[in-house]
């Protein structure tokens, strides 16, 4: 399999960024997008800019920062109905249910059930009740991307690196609805492809936020119980703690699975499959495209899915673990540092 990822890149957080100005079109030709995000502007954000930017449409993104805070989320819908936004472009599972919510949520007025919209990064966007299908999202105004493979790919990438595997951990986040969603994506493979999942609930006490240092514990019980693999799943709160949970994890002599190469690529994460998010930025960049400039309707639109994904090994988790790949993983799959 080629590698189809480039080295990611930092971009700061920003409350305006303002792109794809261009002086020989009147401002009432240009238009309006509103960018709502989870934590500043990362690639993602990045590369849906870069494709309005270098396709030369005539708009102007205004992209704002939640910082993690839902209650901000109704303040940046009703912002963008007050400014008059063409579009709407949410990040993640978060934020998407936040200014769209659910299917059952299509005639609320608190949802944006009328501007267009394209959503990015989630998950499980059937799952989650965002849309009704990736072919048809059954909303009139809503489509977007889809970047993840496969669960059972990710299965069977542990069992070509790890041919006798058989005991899968999966530390869960119950606060991220998109966490509980991969978890019992993940429990629902577990019978017909052999494998015993050992998933461990990560939560703060009373309901509140886990924190970082309640996360070695949890590797720890996954090695007392004979974990020979763990699967990251999807959760923003481990993403961003993931030098804590990597190293743990090395520490336990256990392997980790990422579906976020940038935890292979930056941290201590083994192994992942995946789509770059520059990409799927620039690919939320063609759906809009569509929407904006080419008069499509948005439930007219199947959510668009990534078809380029990198198998990405980290060579050094390879040596802390022992673990070194076999040659015909080598010669499919990009090797980090």
């Amino acid at each position: 399999m080629a590698s189809y990822v480039t080295i990611l890149r930092t971009v700061p957080a920003a409350l305006v960024v303002i792109v794809g100005l261009f002086p020989s079109m009147s401002v009432a030709d240009t238009k309006l997008i509103y960018g709502l995000f989870w934590r500043g502007c990362e690639e993602t954000c990045q590369g849906f800019q870069d494709y309005i930017t270098e396709a030369g449409l005539d708009a102007t993104i205004e992209v704002r920062d939640a910082a993690q805070d839902r209650s901000k989320l109704p303040g940046f819908l009703q912002e963008a109905r007050d400014a008059g936004a063409d579009l709407i472009l949410t990040w993640g599972t978060s934020v998407t249910l936040g200014v769209i919510g659910t299917m059952d949520d299509v005639a609320d007025p608190r949802f944006n059930n009328s501007i267009p919209h394209v959503f990015t990064l989630v998950a499980d966007p059937v799952g989650a009740r965002i849309v009704d299908s990736l072919a048809a999202t059954g909303r009139a105004n809503v489509t977007g991307t889809f970047n993840r493979v496969p669960e059972a790919v990710n299965i069977n990438a542990i069992r070509s690196y790890l041919p006798g595997f058989r005991k899968l951990g999966l530390i869960y986040t119950p606060h991220e609805k998109n966490s509980l969603l991969k978890r019992n994506e993940i429990a629902a493979l577990a019978d017909p492809m052999a494998f015993e999942l050992i998933d461990l609930e990560l939560s703060g006490q009373s309901g509140a936020l886990p924190k970082a240092e309640d996360i070695a514990a949890k590797v720890s019980e996954l090695k007392a119980a004979g974990v020979e693999f763990i699967y990251l799943g999807s959760s923003t709160f481990l993403e961003e703690n993931s030098d804590v949970f990597t190293e743990a994890a090395i520490d336990a002599g256990i392997p980790i699975l990422s579906p976020y190469e940038a935890i292979v690529r930056n941290s201590g994460a083994l192994m992942s499959i995946a789509a770059d998010n520059h990409d799927v930025g620039r690919l939320a960049g063609q759906q809009a495209e569509k929407i904006l400039f080419q008069g499509a309707t948005p439930g007219d639109l199947p959510v668009k899915a990534m078809t380029k994904f990198a198998y990405v090994v980290n060579m050094d988790a390879a040596r802390r673990l022992n673990m070194y790949p076999t040659v015909s993983i080598l010669q499919v799959a990009e090797t980090v540092n």
